[in-house]
């Protein structure tokens, strides 16, 4: 079915932004920091995949899932979308875990305070 990858990747973004607006942890928290993180990993995966295109290393491969246009050669209109999800994805797990470790050191130490009185 082309264009059920497309739609997989943005129901995933979906998912992860309600989890951010939950949770205030990266577009909801800080979003122009959070779009120009998002936006500068695109670009930085794209120009990988250009490099890896060029020698060949990366094929696009066929499939019925994607949507049948390319960028360019070898690089599918979901590629994008693939990485704009991968890197705000990371940020939100990154911020996650910040914020875990943040509130396991403060509960330690509210811990400790309440043990030495």
């Amino acid at each position: 079915m082309p264009g059920l990858y497309l739609l997989a990747i943005l129901v995933s973004a979906a998912g992860i932004a309600v989890i951010d607006a939950r949770w205030r942890l990266a577009a909801f928290a800080a979003p122009v920091r959070t779009l120009a993180a998002v936006g500068i990993g695109v670009m930085f995966f794209l120009a990988w995949d250009a490099v890896g295109i060029l020698t060949r290393a990366f094929i696009k491969g066929d499939s019925g899932l994607f949507i049948g246009i390319d960028l360019a050669p070898e690089l599918p209109l979901e590629e994008p979308f693939f990485l704009a999800f991968l890197c705000y994805l990371g940020l939100v797990i990154y911020a996650g875990a910040l914020r875990f470790i943040d509130s396991r050191a403060t509960r330690s130490s509210k811990d400790r305070a309440v043990n030495e009185r």
